[in-house]
């Protein structure tokens, strides 16, 4: 996963607070929903605070919890989602931002319990594959995290669908955990507009693999 990390915690809150903004701007969120989160340290992340609306977000409201989802010190409340993120932090070492949207094409796909087929040359670049499905899982525990982590252990695709619930995408760095939520969503209103004309022509495993190595590794300065 591409992306440098940022490691000042002052310059972390505010690129939370950008990347909150970066969600509304892209139409992924409406009213409270949603969410990011970035680590800051191997036992600490910042996530938003839960039921706030989002032009009220400044860097200094994003909550500072360690890796069992637990505040530390005085704060806002933290994301109901709070618990799904840190799950992913403790088992994924690599991974420095988590999102989660409830984005209206991709959640569809979710709502209806079926992958994003890859299709796309751009789903092959950013995804490697398919968008996959993850399991039916309540919030407010482990489970969302734990599906999470054991459906992507078997993808490259950064994004994951929950069934029933919507999008989750992880990176890096919490910018790219971003873009792939936006590609996502990007990804699931194509594919489901070329369904309307027909059955949409799969991308050959052997091309997917080619496009996913020269953009993760070649593309881009």
């Amino acid at each position: 996963m591409k992306g440098h990390r940022v490691t000042d915690i002052d310059d972390i809150r505010r690129q939370l607070a950008d990347l909150h903004r970066a969600l509304v701007r892209s139409g992924l969120v409406v009213w409270t929903a949603g969410n990011v989160s970035a680590r800051v340290d191997d036992a600490h992340f910042l996530i938003k605070p839960s039921g706030l609306a989002y032009e009220r977000l400044t860097p200094e409201s994003m909550v500072l919890c360690d890796l069992d989802g637990s505040p530390v010190g005085e704060s806002l409340k933290p994301s109901s989602d709070v618990f799904a993120h840190a799950y992913v932090y403790r088992h994924r070492p690599d991974v420095g931002g988590v999102v989660h949207t409830h984005s209206p094409y991709a959640t569809a796909w979710a709502a209806r319990n079926e992958p994003i087929p890859c299709v796309l040359t751009a789903m092959a670049d950013e995804f490697g594959g398919e968008i996959p499905i993850g399991p039916f899982a309540m919030i407010g525990g482990d489970d969302i995290g734990r599906g999470i982590v054991d459906t992507l252990a078997g993808h490259r695709s950064p994004a994951i669908l929950m069934r029933n619930h919507g999008v989750f995408a992880i990176g890096a760095t919490a910018e790219a955990a971003v873009k792939a939520a936006v590609m996502c969503e990007d990804a699931a209103r194509a594919v489901h507009l070329s369904r309307q004309l027909g059955d949409p022509l799969p991308i050959e495993p052997q091309h997917i693999d080619r496009l996913y190595d020269r953009y993760q590794n070649a593309y881009g300065q």
